[in-house]
C-alpha cells in the first residue's frame, strides 16, 4: 500500500576527503540512496547486533502507523527546507542539519558504531567523540543531498522490528533505473521517535559505519578516529543549533 510519494530536488553535491567512506558504501548506486536517506524518507533483516544494542532507556513499542507518519512528515519538512526559494544554499544547508539532529538519534548511533571501544575511553574522548561524530554525519548528509533530476521516494509499508523498534520502507523511483529500496528503522524514546538505522538494498549504515571505524582504530586507535573526525568536522560549517 503507498503511504506517500514526494519529488527530490537538484541541489549541491559536497566534496572533500576523509580517511573512512560516509556511513554507506561508494558505489554510485548506493550513494544515491545517501543522499535520498537525507530526506528521511522512509523489510529487510536488520542487524541483530543494533537491536540488542541499548543507548538510552526505552518506555514504549514503537508503533508502525507513528513511524510511517513520522518518517512521511520528516520528508515532507526537509523537501520544504529543499525547495526554499528565497534561501540560500548555507542556509538551506544549516536548516536541514538541525532537521536532521532532530530526527536521528545520533549518539545511539555514534555508541553503536565504536562497539567494545566505547568502554575503553574516557569520559572527555566519549564526549568528543560524540560532538565531532554528530557534526560529521550532519555536515556529510546536509551537503550531500542533491545533484539528481527526477527521482521520487514512495513509503509502501511499515512493520514491528523487535520488542522496540518500527522499520519503515521506502522505495526511491529513478526515471533512469529501477527503483532503490531504503528501510528505516525508528525507536520511541516516549516523547520522540529518532531513526537509529538506515538500510540500504539491505546494507545497513550502523553496521557499515562500525566496521569502517574498526579500521580506523585498528590503524590509529581511539585518538586516531577522533582526529580523522576533527580534520573533517573543521573543513565543514558549524551546526547551528
Amino acid at each position: 500500500m503507498q503511504v506517500s510519494r514526494s519529488k527530490l530536488s537538484n541541489s549541491y553535491t559536497g566534496s572533500g576527503e576523509v580517511a573512512f567512506s560516509p556511513l554507506v558504501p561508494s558505489s554510485d548506486r548506493r550513494r544515491f540512496c545517501r543522499q535520498a536517506a537525507v530526506l528521511a524518507l522512509g523489510g529487510g533483516v536488520l542487524s541483530s547486533g543494533l537491536s540488542a544494542f541499548v543507548c538510552a532507556p526505552v518506555q514504549a513499542a514503537t508503533a508502525p502507523n507513528e513511524a510511517t507518519q513520522f518518517i512521511s512528515n520528516l520528508a515532507e519538512q526537509a523537501i520544504s527546507v529543499l525547495r526554499s526559494p528565497g534561501a540560500s544554499l548555507a542556509e538551506r544547508e544549516a536548516a536541514l542539519r538541525n532537521l536532521l539532529s532532530q530526527s536521528f538519534d545520533l549518539e545511539f548511533i555514534g555508541r553503536f558504531a565504536l562497539g567494545r571501544h566505547w568502554r575503553r575511553m574516557s569520559a572527555d574522548q566519549r564526549a568528543e567523540y560524540i560532538r565531532l561524530f554528530g557534526a560529521y554525519v550532519l555536515n556529510t548528509y546536509s551537503s550531500q543531498f542533491g545533484g539528481y533530476t527526477g527521482e521520487s521516494f514512495t513509503v509502501v509499508s511499515s512493520r514491528a522490528a523487535g520488542e522496540k523498534d518500527a522499520v519503515v520502507r521506502s522505495l526511491i523511483n529513478r526515471p533512469s533505473g529501477p527503483p532503490i529500496q531504503c528501510d528505516w528503522r525508528v525507536r520511541d524514546y516516549g516523547n520522540q521517535l529518532r531513526i537509529i538505522d538506515i538500510m540500504v538494498e539491505g546494507i545497513s549504515m550502523a553496521v557499515t559505519q562500525r566496521s569502517e571505524f574498526s579500521s580506523v582504530i585498528k590503524a590509529g586507535g581511539i585518538d586516531g578516529l577522533i582526529t580523522a573526525l576533527r580534520a573533517k568536522a573543521d573543513k565543514l560549517p558549524a551546526i547551528t543549533q
